[in-house]
C-alpha cells in the first residue's frame, strides 16, 4: 500500500521534528505535544511505511536508513510548505518569510551587517545563516537547505545562477616581527615557497585560491600548518609561526591593531569577486530574490565601508602577485 495513501502532513512533520532534534521529548516541547502522541504518530507512520524509521542508540534516537531517505524527503515537503504559505502571503501584500543562505567561513565577517540591514528594512523577514567551508555549502545548495550562497567562486559540480556583487581582497600577511617584514625589499613568491604558509582545509576557497597561485607560478606551497578556522590562523601567524594566506575581511581588527601586516611584496592583496548563486533551475522565494537584488546594488558598497578601504590599497587590490 502507497505511503502516501495513509501518511498524514502531521506524522511527517512530527517525525521531521524527532530526526532533527534527535529526542521524542525535544520534539513533543516544540509541537506542543505529549511524548506518548509523539510516539504515536511514529507509529503510524512507521506502520505505513512498512518499516522502521528510527532506532534508540543510548539516551537519544538515531534514523535507520530508511528513516534517513524520508527524512530528505521531509525536509524538502515541509520546506516547499513553508514556502507556499509565504509566498501566498506575499501576493496578499505582506513582505514576510525566512531568508535562507549559506556563506563559507570566510564570508561570515562581511555577510551579519549586510542581514541586518536588510532584515531592519524588512521586519516580517526571518534570516536562517548557515556557515560552514565551501564543500558544505555547495551540498546545502544541492540539497535546496538554503536557498542562496555566497562564495568566491561558483561550483562546478551544480548548475546555477551566479551573480559577482563585490570584491574579495585577499592577502599574504605576518607577525611585523617575521623576517620577511624587515628587508627593504620587496618579498616574492619564490621567496614564500620557502616559508611556512598558514592554511585553510582542503575544501576551503582560501586553500583552492593559494593553491592555483603557487601553481601558476610554478613553485611548491609548503604548508606550515592545516587548520579548519581563520582564528586560528590569525593567532599562530601574529606568534610569527608563518606566513598566512587570508581574507581581509578576516583581520580588519589584527591589522588596525599592528598584530598582523601586509607582506611587502608586488600586488599584495590581490582581488577576486564574491558571488551570490542560487540554482539555476530552481525559481526563488521573493525574500531571496530581494536579498539578492540587495547584494548586488549594495555589496560592493557595504564591504568597502567594513573594509575601510583607502584608495591607495583599492589600487593596489586590482593587480594579481607575480
Amino acid at each position: 500500500m502507497p505511503l502516501t495513501r495513509n501518511a498524514t502532513f502531521r506524522q511527517l512533520a512530527t517525525f521531521h521534528a524527532v530526526a532533527r532534534l534527535g529526542s521524542v521529548s525535544a520534539a513533543a516541547d516544540e509541537m506542543h505535544l505529549t511524548q506518548p502522541a509523539v510516539s504515536l504518530q511514529i507509529a503510524a507512520l512507521e506502520e505505513s511505511a512498512r518499516t522502521p524509521l528510527l532506532q534508540r542508540s543510548g539516551r537519544g534516537i538515531r534514523l535507520t536508513e530508511a528513516g534517513e531517505l524520508l527524512d530528505g524527503y521531509a525536509r524538502r515537503i515541509l520546506g516547499l510548505w513553508r514556502e507556499a504559505g509565504e509566498e501566498m502571503a506575499t501576493l496578499q501584500g505582506v513582505f514576510s518569510g525566512t531568508l535562507r543562505v549559506g556563506a563559507i567561513t570566510t564570508a561570515e565577517y562581511l555577510l551579519p551587517p549586510m542581514l541586518v540591514t536588510f532584515a531592519n528594512q524588512h521586519p516580517g523577514v526571518k534570516v536562517n545563516l548557515q556557515v560552514g567551508n565551501r564543500d558544505e555549502i555547495v551540498r546545502m545548495l544541492g540539497s535546496q537547505e538554503i536557498d542562496l550562497a555566497i562564495m568566491g567562486r561558483p561550483p562546478a559540480e551544480l548548475k546555477t545562477a551566479s551573480t559577482p556583487f563585490a570584491k574579495h581582497p585577499m592577502a599574504f600577511l605576518a607577525s611585523p616581527d617575521h623576517a620577511l617584514m624587515q628587508g627593504k625589499a620587496k618579498v616574492t613568491m619564490a621567496q614564500l615557497s620557502e616559508q611556512r604558509i598558514l592554511v585553510r582545509e582542503r575544501g576551503s576557497g582560501t586553500r583552492a585560491t593559494i593553491e592555483r597561485l603557487f601553481k601558476d607560478a610554478g613553485l611548491p606551497l609548503r604548508i606550515g600548518s592545516e587548520l579548519s578556522s581563520n582564528e586560528a590562523i590569525k593567532h599562530m601567524c601574529a606568534a610569527g609561526f608563518g606566513v598566512a594566506f587570508l581574507s581581509m575581511h578576516t583581520c580588519v581588527l589584527e591589522i588596525e591593531a599592528g598584530v598582523l601586516a601586509l607582506l611587502p611584496m608586488a600586488h599584495n592583496p590581490i582581488e577576486r569577486d564574491w558571488y551570490v548563486m542560487r540554482l539555476a533551475a530552481r525559481q526563488l522565494p521573493h525574500v531571496a530574490q530581494a536579498f539578492e537584488a540587495f547584494l548586488v546594488e549594495r555589496g560592493q558598497g557595504e564591504i568597502r565601508r567594513q573594509l575601510g578601504v583607502k584608495p591607495a590599497a583599492k589600487k593596489a587590490a586590482r593587480r594579481k602577485p607575480t
